[in-house]
């Protein structure tokens, strides 16, 4: 199974993206100038067209906005999808006969993709919360496992003969856990895992995950 990351960023930037091609006859030709800025967890995407006075036209607008959505769906880190970003389109140019909905859809992307990496991008991990009733007996173990998968304890409680702990963890540390459960409880264990919310990957997990995403897609391009 693979672990569904998403990119998002935490800075602001202002740039340019122009889209200009000369090649016999109709030429292609988009300007655009976006600001690229973080909403809150959750926020999803916000596009705000600032354009006035007509320096783009209003026909083109919605190009700019796709150029960008497009880019947002392979990332900029390690190609995963972004979340949590709000553009605002606010100057550009265009030409009465090059310009075309393609060139500035094209333009629109060129400037996101450049402006990224200027907003402190950074990669977010879905975090599970788990539910693991065991024997007494085998408390200590799935406890000391679950801090060497950068568990967080949320509660313990105690019922007869068993416990019933509660934590949240990273996806990625726990895509096999039931063998891992089952050869420490010795098959007596059972938890039910969802889905509660992202976080941040640690900085010194980010590397290893972008270059195991490079890896894994130039095999799958080969």
């Amino acid at each position: 199974p693979k672990v569904p990351y998403r990119e998002t960023i935490r800075g602001t930037t202002k740039v340019q993206g122009r889209h200009k091609k000369q090649s016999g006859g109709r030429g292609q030709f988009g300007d655009t100038w976006i600001e690229i800025s973080p909403l809150e967890k959750g926020g999803g995407f916000i596009f705000e067209d600032k354009i006035v006075g007509g320096v783009i036209p209003k026909t083109y607008i919605p190009a700019v906005e796709k150029g960008i959505k497009e880019a947002m769906e392979d990332g900029v880190v390690a190609g995963y999808p972004m979340v949590d970003i709000k553009i605002r389109l606010y100057d550009g140019s265009f030409h009465d006969v090059d310009s075309s909905e393609i060139a500035f859809k094209i333009a629109g992307s060129i400037g996101f993709k450049k402006g990224v990496p200027e907003c402190r991008p950074i990669l977010l991990e879905p975090i599970m919360i788990i539910d693991i009733t065991i024997s007494s007996e085998f408390v200590g173990d799935v406890m000391g496992d679950l801090n060497s998968k950068r568990g967080k304890v949320l509660g313990i409680d105690a019922h007869d003969d068993h416990q019933n702990i509660r934590a949240e963890v990273p996806m990625a540390e726990v895509l096999n856990y039931s063998a891992d459960l089952n050869s420490m409880t010795s098959g007596k264990g059972v938890f039910t895992m969802d889905f509660d919310h992202y976080e941040d990957v640690p900085e010194h997990l980010k590397e290893k995950i972008i270059q195991e995403t490079k890896k894994n897609k130039e095999k799958g391009s080969s």
